[in-house]
This record gives structure tokens, sequence and C-alpha cells, in this order.
């Protein structure tokens, strides 16, 4: 298992920031990587496979290439299940789930296709385990197989992670529609908050909600391994060697940074609903970074700085329908969800007018990174920004917007739109 082929999928637009990161894990040569639109594919060994599922942020699965192929129909995709030594990675005890995604496939049944792979893997060890199959299992598999399909090639993989990796195992209190932890780790990979050799500016997420932004940075800043509190598929595997595991652990727990006592907070949240400030609060003590963090409530259109000499403010801003009436925290029946929620309406476009006001108020010499689909931001907050990351939420087009900010005006010098994108 030395001679792998991983692909690390991950939100378009991510991808620049994967590549290093996973260089900066395994210690591989940047000849072992190639960039793909979606994900990062790279040649190395099942032991690698597991420190990347331990310790990356920002991917959100690591996949095993097993097979490529051309096809034409869906006898095809049989053969080529077919013929992949399954029996080498798990056994028939094993319960498994095969799922198909497609980029113009000439199949007209997705459904149908991903029948064929699973009768394939079933018909293998049929043959190699005395008639024994494994089951199916569509909730919760202990293998996941993925079947990639464009026009006329098919890619087999199996998943090493099991659940997704965005799943660090501390969230369990949120709000609506929270940010994913993977997609925060790339808001604050794209700042280069943490990718110096400097000491770490304070960082505020003004929105935080239940907290994800400040605690996925506080724990790079205390270098917790984002994987450390959760099980991986790949512990079922055949070529899984327990001690190896519990190596790679210890070594990770090892190489925790505590802060001293008495030491001052150095990330920051606020939330204009005490509910979510609770909500932040409880998930940062199950992630190992309370004593590193302080959340206060308080609305965005009011909260001054959290400490002086500026700093990072990393915020994503809810985005949709109006689902609440913006207020000061604590306040009226809207105040549960807040200003945060106003993006996307005519109340919403004054509330970024008020909160940029606020901002280049009170602000001076924090630089502020907004992740948003509104590709007009800029405008209704009246700044010019000095970079736009393209991201993607999901199935939403997004741009990571920065702005510089001096005392009620632009920041002297402040650049056209960066070249992160060459249209838009």
């Amino acid at each position: 298992m030395n001679q792998l082929t991983l692909f690390l999928p991950c939100a378009a637009g991510v991808e620049e920031y994967l590549a290093p990161e996973i260089l900066q894990i395994t210690g591989l040569p940047p000849g072992c990587i190639t960039k793909q639109r979606g994900g990062v594919a790279v040649r190395t060994s099942f032991a690698h496979a597991m420190l990347l599922n331990l310790y990356s942020r920002l991917s959100q699965r690591v996949l095993v290439l097993v097979s490529y192929t051309e096809y034409r129909s869906e006898q095809d995709l049989y053969r080529a299940g077919l013929q992949v030594p399954w029996e080498q990675w798990f056994t028939p005890k094993e319960s498994i789930k095969v799922e198909v995604t497609a980029q113009h496939s000439p199949l007209t049944s997705l459904n149908f296709a991903a029948l064929k792979v699973k009768d394939a893997v079933c018909d293998r060890f049929r043959e190699v385990a005395n008639g024994v199959r494994p089951d199916v299992n569509t909730q919760w598999p202990d293998v996941r197989i993925y079947a990639h399909l464009t026009t006329d090639s098919c890619s087999l993989y199996i998943d090493t992670s099991g659940e997704p990796l965005f799943k660090r195992g501390w969230r369990e209190d949120k709000g609506d529609a929270p940010l994913k932890e993977t997609l925060a780790a790339a808001m604050i990979a794209a700042s280069g908050w943490a990718s110096g050799d400097d000491d770490l500016m304070p960082l505020y997420d003004p929105c935080c909600g239940s907290g994800t932004v400040a605690i996925e940075a506080a724990q790079i800043a205390c270098n917790i391994a984002a994987g450390s509190l959760r099980r991986f598929a790949f512990e079922k595997y055949r070529p899984f060697r327990s001690q190896e595991w519990a190596d790679m652990k210890a070594e990770a727990a090892a190489n925790v940074v505590k802060p001293e006592p008495g030491q001052t907070a150095l990330i920051y949240g606020s939330d204009v609903s005490h509910r979510m400030v609770d909500f932040a609060q409880r998930n940062a003590q199950r992630a190992g970074v309370a004593d590193v963090i302080e959340f206060r409530g308080g609305d965005a259109l009011q909260r001054m700085p959290p400490i002086e000499g500026g700093g990072v403010m990393v915020l994503n801003p809810p985005y949709g329908e109006r689902i609440g009436i913006g207020g000061v925290a604590g306040e009226g029946e809207g105040a549960r969800f807040g200003a945060r929620e106003l993006a996307q309406t005519d109340e919403g476009v004054d509330f970024f007018n008020q909160l940029a006001s606020h901002w280049k108020k009170n602000y001076s010499g924090w630089t502020a990174w907004v992740l948003t689909p509104d590709l007009k931001l800029p405008s209704k907050m009246r700044l010019k920004e000095s970079r736009r990351v393209p991201m993607w939420n999901g199935p939403l087009e997004c741009r990571l917007f920065k702005f510089d900010m001096v005392k009620g005006r632009l920041a002297k010098g402040a650049a056209p739109a960066a070249a992160d994108e060459t249209n838009d």
C-alpha cells in the first residue's frame, strides 16, 4: 500500500490552498501532487492517507483511486468493478454503499450505474470468499465506494474517511445553515492569517453564529489536528495498522500548544443572539479551545473592536431569504437571528452600508474578509475591495472579499480587485 493515488476533493476555489496543505502534512515533493478542479490528486502511501485524514482542514474526504477505465455502457462499469481486488481492502463482514457522480456522462440512470458497480463488488466477493458477499447499508456503511463518470472514463474510489471531514467531532450545538468547518478553514487560509512565521494577529468574527470560524482559527493557533476527536473508515480496512495509527495520534497530541495561564485571548467572536454565543462557547469547550477564544453577545453594527491595534476579521454573513428582524442582542422577536440575517433584502443593503460605516469609523487598522454570494457587496458597502477570491459554498458561487480599513475612508493605495480570478 505504498504506491497509491489519492484524490482529496474540496470546495471549488480551495485547490490553491489544499495543495500546499497536503505537502506540509506529508512532506512530499511538489511533483507528487496534481491540482484539479474540485480537488487535488497525490501519489503516496496508505500511511499518508491516514495522516491526511488526521490533519487536513481543507479537504472533504481522502479517496483512494482503485480503478480508471474507459466505458460506454453500464456493463463496462460492472467489468471495471469486478476486476478491483476489493478483498485486499475489506472483508465481507463490512457493509458497503456505492455512490455515482458524473460530468457529461451518456448514461441515462446514475442509480442503475451504481447498482452495476455494487453488483460487481458483491460478485467479486462471491468468487473469492466462498460465496459470502457484503451487505448494503445506505445509512451508515462501513465502506463507501465512489464512481466518477466523465464522457468516456470511469474512476472508482474507496473512501478512507467515512463521515465527511468537515465533521470534526466537536460541533453538537448549531444554528440554521451553519458554515462547514472545511470552508471556514479555507477562508482563514485565503486570508493568510496563519501562513507566515510571524506572531499571529488578533482574529475576530463579528457574526460568529455557533463559532465555526473562531474555533477553526483557535485549533490552528493551538496546533490541534482537525481529526483528533473522530473516527475514520480506514480503521476497519485490512491495510490498517493500529499501532501505526496510535503513534500518529500520540504525536499529534504531543504537538498541541496550550495557552499560558492568564494569556490574553487572541481570537474573538460575537453574535447578536445570546443563544448562538452559548452554542459557540459549548462547541469551543468540546474542541479544546475555550481558553483561547473570547465570545460575547452584541450586534455587529454596534460592537467595538475587541482589542486595540488592529487585526483580521473573517466573517460569513448569512444570505438568502430574510428569516428574522435584526436588533440588539436580547431585544425583540427577531433578536435570536440578528442583523446578520438581513443580507439579501432591501434592509440588507442598509445593513451592509451601516456595517461599512461602523468599520470605517471604529476599525482603523483592521482587515475584513467577507464571504458572500453577492458579487455587488462592495458597492452595497461603498467600499473598494483590495482582493476577491472565488470560493464555492456548496452549490453557491461565492466571493471572499478583502477590505482594508482606514478610519473614515478607504485604505491608501487600495488596489483594484486582485488577480485571484480572470473573469467575473
